[in-house]
């Protein structure tokens, strides 16, 4: 009987409040989708680290005939003891796991793989415009300054670029994304909060005379507010359900789409989308209870 009469309660609740129930899932639906969504960039953004963390590496270019840098026109183009000297020294260095000399002929191949869909920039480039350099992977990425400035000036070395700057950009872009997703989403789940106490507040106020038969008749606290929390709770979980469309849509339209252009090889897998789905889930359904417990503690009296 007392769960019949729970049921009925919570039932007459929405039905009283249904465009405010409405509201509360709407507004609860969208917070969730953006938390959700943010969380997600986040597991993106940490798994794209660790895995170009592995993969930083230092290209140092060497002189050649063309060359128009300060340290090239002094010294003239590279020389094989210039190459010798240099690979010695950045194999003796603790910073650097390997070193590879690539010559312009395997340079020139090697930039006709990376940008033949760009067919203009391929034709405007002729073998010899990229010289022959050496690509040096690091132990530690955080170590590439060393490396860098020890490389730096030295005879036969043309310019030194490094993977870091361009990477720091990017995932600069993406800390970007993931912030204001979570920053929108906590102002969402502030006015969702607010919202969900106004409508119990609604909920209790029409209803009060339901609970003053129920305070008089000797019924506890807990079980007065028991419809009133379930309400708030199954608000929260449909808010939640439909929150789970986005974020999986989130990973499937918006973070594998950004790995097809850039052809990353970093996938989340569908454990991460249903940890972010269960992680959301969860706190609506705190969110919308504790919001409902701390509305009724002020406003039922009980």
């Amino acid at each position: 009987m007392r769960a019949q009469f729970v049921l009925s309660e919570i039932w007459i609740g929405l039905r009283r409040n249904l465009t405010m129930t409405i509201a509360v899932i709407t507004t609860v639906a969208i917070s969730l989708a953006l938390f959700g969504g943010g969380l997600l960039i986040n597991q993106q953004v940490s798994e794209m680290r660790g895995y170009w963390d592995q993969r930083i590496s230092l290209t140092i270019y060497l002189c050649t005939d063309v060359s128009v840098s300060t340290t090239c026109q002094e010294n003239g183009p590279a020389t094989e003891e210039d190459r010798t000297a240099l690979q010695a020294d950045l194999e003796q260095m603790s910073e650097v796991s390997s070193v590879e000399y690539v010559t312009q002929a395997e340079a020139w191949q090697d930039f006709q793989d990376r940008f033949a869909n760009q067919e203009a920039l391929v034709e405007a480039t002729e073998e010899g415009d990229i010289p022959d350099n050496f690509r040096v992977q690091l132990t530690d990425p955080s170590q590439y300054d060393a490396v860098q400035s020890a490389v730096e000036g030295r005879g036969g070395v043309d310019t030194v670029s490094n993977d870091q700057s361009v990477l720091d950009q990017f995932f600069g872009l993406l800390d970007g994304l993931k912030w204001a997703a979570l920053t929108v989403a906590m102002v969402q789940l502030a006015a969702a909060a607010l919202l969900i106490g106004n409508t119990i507040r609604l909920s209790a106020y029409s209803r009060r005379r339901e609970t003053g038969i129920m305070r008089l008749v000797g019924a506890s606290n807990f079980y007065i507010q028991l419809p009133f929390l379930l309400e708030g709770a199954i608000a929260g979980l449909i808010g939640g359900i439909f929150a789970s469309g986005f974020i999986v849509a989130t990973k499937f339209f918006l973070l594998d789409r950004i790995q097809e252009w850039f052809q990353f090889d970093v996938t989340l897998g569908m454990g991460s989308v249903l940890y972010v789905i269960g992680m959301s889930m969860i706190l609506g359904v705190l969110l919308c209870t504790i919001a409902s417990f701390l509305t009724l503690r002020r406003y039922l009296r009980v």
